[in-house]
């Protein structure tokens, strides 16, 4: 997974786009960085409106995300902000050149940074319960194929006890603890602000009994080859990143959903009163497309069902986020 993605030729490495091969929240509409723009406005208060906020985002792709955020920003904040785009994949020409582009996390962070569908991507092993115990599966990258391989790591094994178990011949799981280093070292580099994580999720209750490792090309779900063609992808163990966020540092946690988080933030989807078809035909206009905009982000078997995991350090969870939910 690492070679097909990241290695030499990778599919991530030689450029491949996001919304190329599959939809995503910020090529959804943007909308979606409007509401990061004004949960950003709140960590900048909370820190104190310092002379420099960062806001980084990481697995960046594009650089939408970005773009569309500085966009939004009020004036008095636009000439504080430092945007970092982390991603190894080169920089598309028509990033705006106050955008600072690189392969690796800043040393330090202040203010918020942002893992929308980075996770995922954060390559890890795969484990099948069999009749000889546990075994790490083995694949062949050019085909797909698998085999049975050696019994998983003491680390592998501790992690699995905790958060995901195995209990029947043929039940598989995805080996979450690369995501929770991945996720450790954001809120490690933290000094102050929120870190947010984004993605397709599932909780110790309900883990998927066969995993959900899947590929993508092209809009379209493919076999799970790892030989560089396609989008290789898990879903993630945010609750155990989240533990793992606060051995790292984080002082509050949220464990929420898309669709809870952007209703909180403003995204209600409500259609406009057919009234303001006739006082103002283009504002309804507008209006019934932000609400159709709002209803995809947060459709709770689309993208609304993505979790948002939401840590801080010395400030606490925005109230922009906890209208109506409880944070720890």
């Amino acid at each position: 997974m690492e070679r097909a993605l990241y290695g030499d030729g990778g599919f991530y490495r030689r450029g491949e786009r996001p919304a190329e091969h599959f939809r995503t929240s910020v090529h959804a509409s943007p909308r979606f960085a409007a509401a990061i723009a004004r949960l950003l406005v709140e960590v900048d208060a909370l820190l104190g409106r310092p002379d420099r906020l960062d806001i980084v985002d990481i697995g960046a792709g594009s650089g939408r995300l970005l773009s569309n955020i500085l966009d939004c920003v009020p004036s008095d904040l636009a000439p504080r902000l430092a945007p970092t785009a982390v991603e190894i994949a080169p920089r598309p020409a028509d990033t705006p050149p106050r955008i600072t582009w690189r392969a690796d996390l800043p040393e330090r962070i202040t203010g918020l940074a942002v893992a929308n569908e980075w996770l995922d991507n954060v390559p890890l092993d795969v484990v099948e319960h069999t009749p000889d115990g546990m075994r790490t599966v083995l694949v062949q990258p050019s085909t797909g194929a698998e085999r049975p391989g050696p019994a998983p790591t003491d680390e592998d094994r501790a992690w699995l006890d905790r958060w995901w178990p195995l209990h029947e011949p043929g039940d598989r799981a995805e080996i979450g603890h690369p995501r929770c280093a991945a996720w450790a070292s954001v809120i490690g580099r933290l000094s102050g602000g929120l870190a947010l994580a984004v993605d397709y999720s599932h909780s110790r209750g309900s883990r998927p009994v066969y995993g959900t490792l899947t590929g993508y090309r092209d809009g379209l779900t493919v076999p799970a080859v790892p030989d560089g063609s396609c989008d290789v992808t898990a879903h993630v163990a945010l609750d155990a990143c989240s533990t793992a966020g606060e051995r790292a540092g984080a002082t509050s946690t949220l464990l929420t959903t898309q669709r809870k988080a952007l209703r909180a933030l403003g995204l209600t989807g409500v259609r406009p009163a057919l009234s303001l078809a006739h006082q103002d035909p283009r504002a309804y206009v507008s209006a019934l497309c932000h609400a159709g905009e709002d209803a995809e982000l947060t459709d709770p078997s689309g993208l609304g069902g993505f979790g948002w995991l939401a840590q801080t350090v010395n400030i606490p969870i925005p109230t922009a986020l906890t209208r109506g939910q409880r944070s720890t």
